[in-house]
Formats: C-alpha cells, structure tokens, sequence
C-alpha cells in the first residue's frame, strides 16, 4: 500500500524539479534545426545534450543509429526510476501505476519478438524498462526458450493471468492484438481504481487518466475507420472508464459522414483542447496526422492541468510524458535519417 506523506512541502519540492527538467527538453525550434543535419551531426549534437553519459557507455557497443536509439532509450529508463525515486508518499505510488504502461508495452514486445523469430539482441535493442520489470528481469525473459516460456515465468501476476487467457488464441491467430486490448484495460481499471482511492492528489490524477482514455479510444475509432474491412467486430478495442461509452465509439466506426464522427465526438467532450483538435480532424486525413493531432492536444491538456495544480501529481505527468516524445522524436529522427527521408517527411511524424 502506498505510504500517506505529510504536508505540501513535498509536492512543492518535486513540482519545482519537474518543471526544471522539462525546460531543459528540446524546445521546436531545436527540432526544425535537426531536421537539415546528417546522422553523424545528429549523434555528435545528442551527445552534447542530457545523453551524453549514455553514449559514452555505449558506443563501444552501437554505432550510428543504433546508437542514438539504444543511448535515448536507457536514458529515458534511468530517468523514470530516478523520478520513482524523488517521489513522495502517494505521488511515488500513482507514479508507479502510471508507468506499469511500459511493462505492457515491453512484455508484447518480447512475445511479438519470439513468435517472429527474432534475435535476442534485437528484441533487448527496442525495449525500455522504465516499469516495474528492470532490465535484469526482461533479460531472463528474453533468455526463455519459448513465449509459453515467457508467460509462465512472468512475475506479475495480474498480467501473466491475461496472457495465459488468451495465449491458446493469440498463438493461433498469430496476433496479440485481442490480449493487448485487454491488458491496457486492466492497466486504465488499475489507474482509475487508484486515483479513486482517497489518497491526496487523487483528482487531478483521475481527470487526467479519463482524458488520456478518451484520447486512446478516438485514436483507435479513426485507426478502424481508416482500415479497408470494417467487417470485424471492434468492441474488445474500446476502453471504459472516459467520456464515450463502448457502444457510441462502436457505433461511429460504420457512420459514413465524417462531418457526423466529429459532432458526436464533440457533444461528449468537455476538455477545450480536445474540442478544437477534433474541429481539425473534419478534413480527412492519414492516421498518422490524425494522431499526432490527438497527441498535441493531450500535451496540451496536461500542460493546462499542471498550471491549475501546480503542487500536485500533474506537472511530474507533463514531464514524464514529454520526456517519453523527446524520446520517440530523436528515435524517429535517428532511424529516418539512416533510411534517408526527407525533412519534409520527417517533421510529419514529430511531436513539437
């Protein structure tokens, strides 16, 4: 159970040090420079920024864009079990919860990696353990000899019951998409029923949990409504717990009338952000656009939370967050560079 802490000063102390942190985040402007260098100034510039210690350990190790990729990602784990740690009482808590995401996200890698066959060193590559499971812990489950293997040895318990659920079909189907789904339910459950906890700091971290579901839930609608079939059944895909209800996001992916989508969505929503993002989204466009659109206006909303309670569980969530995209753009800028896309190209799938 997480420990209560006493007094404001703790919140203080650690709302100021995020605020700190985040404005050392690569600001746009740096973003758009990058865009016009090669790989080998792009390396030389993120060894000059907050990476540098973990390209030097590295580079003995990677090269070119794996190093970047593999240096940016261990930074990101180190940072996250370093702000764990700053956290206090309940804060350190709902923290935790909130990055079991990446436990999800490492696990399905790990299956996916195994069912394709993949080498061990490039599953280890694409992996962040900024979660519960440390890097020492997803090793031994990259070592397992099969996925059976990897669900069975699989210490978290709630997790592992999901995926022994639905293994038989997953293996068959040769996706893990149906099990997905419902790990990131339990995830959201998990998050809601803290947040309802009655712990201090339990508001703002469940206001900000039920728009991250709305979020999740649109980007899925226009994912399916962008998918040639829409044949299959899609209520698994919904999450409850946000402002949309699984039968209204159900229903939306078969109405033809996009102009329809946006005023069904609208009616529900109350977050301003939100409200103007999808106004944009009226003008068809390519899933990605679509969800970067989406991911702007959720920083966006995290940003506004954070000034309205600025010693609260907020402003750590705006850093977390936007040290996660930091994270993922000079990935994508990494690996578009080696691949040769344009600048053009490239800024299309940032997040600024």
């Amino acid at each position: 159970m997480t420990e209560v802490s006493s007094g404001s000063a703790p919140y203080i102390y650690v709302s100021t040090r995020m605020r700190v942190r985040k404005s050392k985040l690569i600001p746009r402007e740096e973003y758009l420079r990058m865009l016009n260098m090669g790989l080998p100034e792009l390396t030389r510039l993120v060894e000059e920024m907050e990476y540098k210690r973990e390209i030097d350990e590295l580079a003995a190790s990677f090269s070119g864009v794996d190093l970047i990729e593999n240096a940016v990602s261990w930074n990101l784990a180190k940072e996250y079990q370093r702000i764990i740690a700053l956290a206090p009482g309940e804060m350190k808590g709902f923290t935790r919860d909130y990055l079991h995401k990446w436990d999800i996200q490492n696990i399905l890698t790990i299956l996916r990696g195994k069912q394709l066959g993949l080498s061990e060193g490039k599953i280890k590559a694409v992996l962040v353990p900024a979660g519960a499971l440390d890097a020492a812990a997803l090793d031994r489950m990259i070592a397992e000899s099969s996925v059976e293997r990897v669900v069975e040895t699989l210490p978290i318990k709630a997790i592992a019951d999901i995926l022994s659920e639905g293994l038989p079909a997953a293996l068959e189907s040769r996706s893990f998409g149906d099990i997905e789904n419902e790990l990131y339910k339990y995830y959201y459950a998990t998050l809601i029923k803290a947040a309802r906890g009655g712990m201090k700091g339990g508001l703002p971290f469940l206001k900000y949990v039920m728009f991250e579901i709305d979020i999740k839930n649109i980007k899925n609608l226009f994912r399916v409504r962008a998918q040639v079939s829409k044949e299959a059944d899609t209520m698994a895909l919904w999450i409850e717990g946000g402002a949309f209800k699984p039968e209204e996001l159900e229903r939306l992916t078969t109405v033809e009338s996009l102009d329809e989508v946006v005023d069904s969505l609208k009616k529900k929503v109350k977050v301003a952000v939100l409200a103007d993002a999808l106004e944009e989204l009226r003008e068809k466009k390519p899933v990605y656009a679509i969800e970067s659109t989406l991911t702007s206006a959720q920083l966006g909303q995290m940003d506004k939370m954070s000034k309205r309670n600025p010693f609260s569980i907020s402003p750590l969530l705006v850093y977390l967050e936007r040290k996660r995209y930091e994270v993922a753009n000079l990935r994508a800028l990494a690996r578009g560079k080696e691949s040769g896309l344009s600048a053009e190209i490239l800024e299309k799938y940032l997040v600024m």
